[in-house]
């Protein structure tokens, strides 16, 4: 690299502009070709995924630009090619969300050093790509191919520059950037932080930009209002801003604090973000093991899909960080709930199969599955805790239990819910009119449950580093059984409650026979009502 130039020095080709000259040409393509090498020769590695995306060559950092052009979904991340590892984006393509395909990088960086992250727009002809360029500002940078193999920078500089640094009081900060359109005018976000929270320290701003051509940039104003759920100390790394339902959700990263969103209205008037409720994506840190930064898009139904990388808690040759599965966001029944679920064809890799029908917990004595085994498996159950305050499920499990993840069920042990009940006349969910204020009460949830996610004991490896319990809450309806879909993939596990939330961690099991499930009720009986067992296949063969 000569002094004073970014250009990279990894392989980069100009394609054809029709998908089948294309597809020609990546049959053949050398960089392609090394990838492929390259995925097969880390394929042995034990705890390398086999449905779960992972780059082909190299580390791996957040995930970018998530998009839907031309019948076909975009993930872009974060990649550091061998011969110049200076942040790519690299680039797959997949029919489906789950069988991804690689693709050559995307955007090189030159003029900027590295190419952070950034979201992608998607309009009728083409795809806008804006991201963060280190040491010159936010980027933009556009294609309109079949697979999004050429990419041209407008302008070719930094289209919002970073201020000079020269010590005078910053009216903003330039950082990773979103964008989305709104009448004749494009609006990004720019992340950053000021000092204006207790005792003047510093809290997650969202700077808001507008532009009529993409090349001129002007600043307006920080985005957000009413945020009192973003902790003090946070930072609102990669931001976006999409529609759900008929509301609005912000997911972003917060280096100090993970993955997590705000809901509310947006005001187009004055082009504010009206915050009225927030969660989170990860509960606690976000390293080790844990989840990462959001990638996110419209799913064309009212829904957003959200990809994050996941951190890594073990060294690993050659490799580091995964993605986790798609998740599919839409509203939930009652205002401010999300619903989350697994999204894409998931159910494209599911092979040998067992079930197991209802079948009592007994108290205080563990049940280990015999017919259920795996280390990349799905498993799909209902349970009925009835009476016992803590119900949980080993997977990963060797035999003596040398090694073990714990998944845990505390039912009605959270935090007391405050709801305000359906006003006079209003329909419930069912349909059936809602009790008025003052008429017969109706049952409703008081607490919430808890779901956790155990590492401690999931491996013995020396260097495999676990993570404090990861505990998110769940609110089940009166009578309502808990019903999980767990996801193991060699080094994660992610488990979906009730499609109201979803928790996930790395975990780095040592031993060979550490595949087993167990089952286990305390202090009083509880009943698993069904399982499933699959047998998941491996996308990238």
């Amino acid at each position: 690299m000569s002094e004073g130039s970014y250009r990279s020095l990894a392989p980069k080709y100009k394609f054809a502009e029709t998908l089948e000259e294309q597809e020609s040409q990546l049959r053949d393509n050398p960089l392609l070709q090394r990838m492929i090498a390259s995925r097969k020769s880390k394929s042995g590695d034990p705890h390398r995924p086999i449905y779960h995306y992972v780059n082909p060559e190299n580390t791996l950092n957040d995930p970018n630009g998530l998009c839907f052009w031309q019948g076909r979904w975009h993930l872009f991340y974060q990649g550091y090619p061998p011969e110049d590892p200076r942040v790519h984006w690299g680039h797959a393509v997949s029919d489906d969300l789950i069988h991804w395909r690689d693709l050559p990088y995307a955007i090189y960086p030159d003029p900027e050093e590295c190419c952070f992250s950034g979201s992608t727009l998607v309009e009728d002809d083409r795809v806008i790509a804006m991201y963060h360029g280190t040491q010159v500002g936010n980027m933009v940078a556009t294609s309109s191919d079949p697979l999004l193999l050429n990419w041209e920078k407008v302008t070719g500089q930094a289209v919002i520059p970073t201020p000079p640094q020269d010590g005078s009081p910053q009216e903003y900060t330039v950082f990773d950037p979103c964008i989305w359109k709104k009448d004749d005018f494009y609006y990004s976000l720019s992340a950053g932080m000021l000092p204006e929270g207790p005792g003047g320290k510093r809290v997650a701003v969202d700077f808001l930009f507008r532009s009529k051509d993409l090349a001129t940039w002007e600043y307006l104003h920080p985005f957000t209002e009413d945020d009192r759920f973003t902790l003090v100390g946070d930072d609102g790394a990669c931001p976006y801003f999409w529609p759900i339902g008929d509301r609005w959700i912000l997911p972003f990263f917060s280096h100090m604090s993970g993955g997590q969103y705000l809901l509310g209205d947006y005001d187009m008037e004055r082009d504010k973000f009206v915050v009225t409720s927030a969660g989170l994506f990860n509960f606690g840190p976000s390293t080790p093991s844990g989840v990462h930064a959001p990638s996110a898009t419209p799913d064309g139904e009212g829904g957003v899909i959200i990809i994050h990388n996941m951190n890594p808690g073990y060294p690993s040759e050659g490799w580091n960080q995964i993605m986790s599965l798609p998740r599919r966001v839409t509203l939930g029944k009652h205002e401010d709930e999300l619903n989350i679920e697994p999204a894409g064809d998931i159910e494209s890799l599911r092979g040998n199969y067992t079930h197991i029908g209802e079948t009592v917990l007994s108290a205080n004595q563990e049940m280990v599955l015999e017919s259920v085994q795996g280390n990349a498996i799905e498993l799909s159950m209902e349970l009925d805790a009835q009476e016992s305050p803590m119900v949980e499920i080993n997977v990963l499990r060797s035999p003596n239990r040398e090694e073990f993840t714990r998944i845990a069920f505390f039912k009605e042990r959270g935090f007391r819910i405050h709801r305000d009940l359906p006003k006079e006349g209003a329909l419930l969910a069912s349909g059936a009119p809602a009790v008025p204020k003052f008429g017969a009460p109706r049952k409703v949830p008081t607490m919430q449950s808890l779901l956790t996610l155990e590492t401690s004991y999931s491996s013995t490896l020396p260097g495999a580093v676990s993570r404090a319990p990861e505990t998110g809450p769940i609110i089940l309806e009166d009578g309502e059984p808990l019903c999980l879909r767990i996801f193991i993939d060699r080094s994660i596990v992610e488990i979906f409650a009730n499609d109201r939330l979803c928790i996930a961690a790395r975990v780095y099991p040592g031993r060979d026979d550490s595949v087993g499930v167990s089952m286990r009720a305390q202090g009083s009986d509880a009943v698993l009502k069904s399982l499933d067992a699959w047998q998941m296949s491996n996308i990238y063969e």
